[in-house]
């Protein structure tokens, strides 16, 4: 059996940190590369000691979840704690990012946003991202190929 790709290899990536999300709205994971090298992930949940959507409800403030920090973000946010360069790094996020999360991610020097998902790509987010020369692009990514890949090499 063939080796799956890189782009599958990081978009599983994401989606298992997606499984991580306490906000019970959607389950988004993040997964930020450099040189083929994972160097940060982040899932969508709520500040760190705060209580969980999971755990109470969702924090909606005009329809938006107020208590939760986006996947993309905590990516982000775990690179700036450690001191870890992003400039020139590629994101895999499971869903298209929100305007706030695509400006941060391209004031972060991120050239490459790989997405599963469409969700409200905003014509704002694809303006910037186009005026700014950041790649996107949608990759399919197929679950049920990793999850036979992963019982077959068993």
């Amino acid at each position: 059996m063939e080796r799956i790709q890189w782009d599958e290899y990081f978009m599983a990536q994401s989606h298992l940190l997606a499984l991580r999300s306490t906000c019970k709205r959607l389950s988004v994971g993040a997964t930020i590369i450099k040189d083929n090298r994972i160097i940060a992930g982040g899932y969508n949940g709520s500040v760190a000691g705060e209580v969980h959507c999971t755990d109470e409800q969702c924090l909606l403030e005009d329809g938006h979840c107020i208590r939760t920090i986006h996947a993309e973000m905590n990516a982000l946010l775990q690179c700036a704690k450690q001191g870890v360069s992003t400039d020139g790094a590629t994101i895999y996020v499971t869903h298209f990012p929100c305007v706030n999360c695509t400006k941060s991610i391209i004031q972060a020097g991120i050239k490459t946003i790989y997405y599963a998902r469409d969700y409200h790509n905003h014509a704002y987010a694809i303006k910037l991202l186009d005026q700014s020369g950041v790649k996107y692009e949608r990759v399919p990514f197929d679950p049920q190929r990793i999850a036979n890949y992963i019982l077959d090499t068993q």
